[in-house]
């Protein structure tokens, strides 16, 4: 596993005075990329879209940390396959990551095959830009809360100002900052982004996913307190919320399949317990984590994303892991190996069943989703969210 926390990343702004769709110019066009590649028509090599850094009018001088930046291409190297580059990009009240392929001081408009990969704003007389960011891919954590994006990039050290968290209030100066992050956190996995998306990129799947952002809101300050919901991965929480606005917005629709409700609980789950067990995994030595899976000799650190069936049975059934995952865990690590496993069976048992054309009715939906959420009881996602490794 490479040691990300030495890996940099960067945190922008962008400006609403550029035009108020400045976000939207750009995930629409990398959609745009990432449907046509889909559907065979272009190469995966031509699903990009450059983001600029536009120097303002007020600034008549290149950025004094500019040689920092494009240093940081170094660390774009193909040769470490799972190492990944992150610019986050927000305007205080949404934040989004994006996947960095390339960063460039060249003026990329000279370039008449890349005038394509560019949004209209840049293609403005005087707009300037100090340097460019090849973007793979983006990807929306936060939704209209700026109280969750603070909490988000508080995950983040700012290198310029004593590897102090970043932090909105006073902290966004010398723009992009350069950042490292100790959690290690990625957000671009292939094999992750294949489980949970069905082989879209995660710019197609948040475009369907939108309009989540007051359910998530609301989640945080009136089910889960903003620690809980800020410990759990942006994708577990981007598939709770989706699934609680879809039960809300039918709810009293006798008729209306809850299936959907189920596999997006189904999908939360997966995610942050593959994490968790990723984590604790790690952490073991190779001979005590290779077990006998599906006929085969695996360990299991390497293996995954894993299905709920297989988390359930890495979990509950293989005694001599479970045991030694345990003691991996600071807090919650009895829950995690004791209770856990049979919470995510019998949900993966309903799962199949709803996942094979088999509807499900209001009433099964209500019970187990009271169960996560915590209606009347604390829920399991809250007790999942105080898991600590």
């Amino acid at each position: 596993m490479p040691d990300d926390t030495k890996t940099r990343h960067l945190v922008g702004v962008w400006n609403p005075s550029y035009g108020a769709d400045v976000m939207e110019s750009h995930i629409l066009l990398l959609r745009d990329f990432a449907q046509l590649h889909r559907a065979g028509e272009i190469d995966e090599e031509q699903v990009y879209v450059w983001w600029g850094k536009i120097r303002s009018s007020r600034r008549q001088t290149a950025l004094e940390h500019l040689d920092d930046i494009l240093s940081i291409e170094s660390e774009l190297g193909e040769n470490d396959a799972e190492r990944e580059v992150q610019l986050y990009l927000t305007d205080y009240r949404s934040l989004y990551v994006a996947h960095v392929g390339q960063i460039t001081a060249d003026d990329v408009r000279e370039d008449e095959g890349e005038l394509l990969h560019l949004p209209q704003v840049y293609k403005k007389d005087d707009i300037h830009c100090d340097c460019w960011f090849m973007l793979w891919d983006i990807r929306r954590l936060v939704s209209d809360d700026t109280l969750a994006v603070v909490d988000e990039l508080k995950k983040l050290r700012n290198t310029a100002y004593h590897d102090m968290p970043v932090s909105i209030y006073g902290g966004m100066v010398n723009l992009p900052l350069i950042v490292t992050r100790p959690d290690g956190a990625r957000y671009f996995e292939p094999d992750v982004r294949n489980q949970l998306t069905d082989d879209r990129y995660w710019v197609e799947f948040d475009g369907e996913h939108s309009g989540i952002g007051a359910t998530e809101r609301e989640l945080r300050e009136h089910c889960f307190g903003e620690e809980p919901w800020a410990r759990l991965d942006p994708g577990t929480r981007t598939f709770i919320a989706t699934a609680e606005k879809l039960y809300r917005d039918h709810r009293n629709d006798v008729a209306f399949d809850f299936s959907p409700v189920l596999i997006d609980f189904a999908k939360a789950f997966e995610v942050q317990v593959n994490i968790f067990l990723k984590d604790a995994l790690q952490r073991l030595k190779p001979l005590d984590r290779t077990v006998n899976l599906d006929g085969k000799s695996t360990d299991l650190a390497k293996g995954g994303p894993y299905s709920l069936g297989t988390l359930a049975l890495i979990l509950g059934e293989m005694d001599v892991v479970n045991g030694l995952l345990k003691r991996q865990f600071a807090s919650g690590g009895e829950w995690f190996t004791a209770s856990l496993p049979a919470i995510i069976k019998e949900l993966a048992d309903v799962r199949n069943r709803a996942a094979h054309s088999s509807s499900l009715d209001r009433e099964t939906v209500r019970t187990l989703r009271n169960r996560y959420l915590g209606v009347g009881c604390e829920g399991d996602f809250v007790k999942l969210a105080k898991v600590r490794i």
